[in-house]
């Protein structure tokens, strides 16, 4: 890069708003696993209701009922297998936004101290989501 203007106050602004929508991301997502868990308790099963629970070997407290698992049915395994396959989405979600706040936060930082050098490679981690190398250098947590 030859040569760089960054306004600290304006990268600060656009982190706070990404941090306000990555909450409500955050919230979404939330929601989602909820309904979908509810969903799949609430469908039922394909089987007679005395095999609808399989009753767990155990020890159980004197007058207490038998410990017991629902049998999932069609619906809560199709959701189930939806989450699966969607786990991986979710999480290179998370790992961007980390990438490209940790990123901004350390390429700024760098900037202001006179490092373009340090800053472009930052920069250039936040591009290829290296979050070790972005957590490290700002001391994040994993």
């Amino acid at each position: 890069m030859t040569s760089w203007d960054i306004k600290p106050q304006g990268v600060q602004g656009q982190l706070k708003t990404v941090g306000t929508n990555a909450g409500e991301l955050e919230k979404a997502l939330n929601a989602l696993l909820t309904a979908m868990s509810e969903a799949a308790q609430a469908a039922g099963t394909a089987v007679p209701g005395s095999q609808a629970e399989t009753k767990l070997a155990g020890p159980v407290p004197v007058g207490q009922p038998h410990l017991t698992q629902k049998a999932l049915g069609p619906v809560a395994a199709a959701l189930g297998e939806y989450l699966t396959v969607r786990k991986p989405e979710f999480e290179s979600m998370a790992k961007r936004i980390e990438a490209c706040i940790l990123g901004a936060v350390t390429a700024t930082n760098e900037y202001l101290e006179g490092d373009l050098d340090q800053a472009k490679e930052a920069q250039d981690a936040a591009k290829s989501v290296n979050l070790e190398f972005l957590r490290e250098k700002t001391g994040a947590k994993k």
